[in-house]
């Protein structure tokens, strides 16, 4: 949900320069298949950033799944907080507004450095958008990316001319051109969750997932095609075991 320009980028428009990354190796692929609490996820994503910056760690995608909260990024406002008391709300510092995070949604922490890549953060948003469009059309499902508004969005003929709903949600950070947060794409979970919120700002638009549209897909299915669509654009990956 940061407020950047589409662009149209090509497959691989993020890999590593050659011989610019002192730690060798691909980025490491890490799951989490209990759910993790926001507090703990940001704290070790800012402790992972800080040694990829230094060079003493490799980049990290984390996927993992959280606790039903809402996060309010740094352009919030108050209105779209809907109904507060229904879930813990968290203030960070990535871009946009509120969003919702929840069981049966595939979060992925994506910690890059921008700096041994490219600084260019609206082809970074794009490649992002890319990666999430890439592994819908695995299912068979034909997402887009919109012009004015960030995230990934699937159009619903069957709810009437025009409707479209938003299927995976963007939000990033970035700190010595490292990134941090991520992707959140809706699998399976309680959409009826999102009420609570404005979601991302957007209130001429709906949510849907991938058993909405009647795909009955596993977690575990999704992160097969988000390491394959991933690689195709940002290079390789080695798991990384959770200690």
């Amino acid at each position: 949900m940061v407020n950047a320009a589409r662009l149209t980028v090509s497959p691989h428009a993020f890999p590593k320069r050659p011989g610019s990354d002192p730690v060798a190796g691909p980025v490491s692929w890490r799951v989490s298949d209990a759910p993790v609490g926001y507090a703990e996820a940001v704290a070790w994503m800012e402790a992972r950033v800080e040694q990829i910056a230094r060079g003493t760690a490799a980049e990290c995608v984390w996927l993992l799944e959280h606790p039903p909260l809402y996060t309010a990024g740094t352009s919030a406002k108050p209105e779209d907080l809907v109904t507060p008391d229904r879930f813990p709300v968290h203030v960070t510092g990535r871009g946009g507004q509120y969003t919702y995070h929840g069981p049966g949604q595939r979060v992925a922490y994506v910690m890059l450095d921008l700096d041994r890549r490219s600084r260019d953060l609206r082809a970074y948003v794009a490649s992002l958008e890319g990666w999430l469009i890439e592994t819908l059309a695995a299912f068979n499902v034909r997402a887009e990316r919109r012009e004015d508004r960030v995230g990934v969005w699937v159009r619903r003929p069957e709810k009437g001319p025009g409707v479209e709903d938003k299927i995976a949600a963007i939000g990033i950070r970035v700190r010595r051109w490292v990134s941090f947060h991520g992707i959140s794409l809706n699998v399976e979970p309680d959409l009826s969750h999102f009420a609570g919120i404005v979601p991302c700002g957007v209130r001429e638009h709906g949510v849907t997932s991938l058993v909405d549209l009647g795909l009955p897909v596993s977690l575990a299915e999704v992160d097969m095609q988000l390491r394959a669509a991933f690689e195709a654009i940002f290079g390789a990956t080695v798991i990384e075991a959770e200690p």
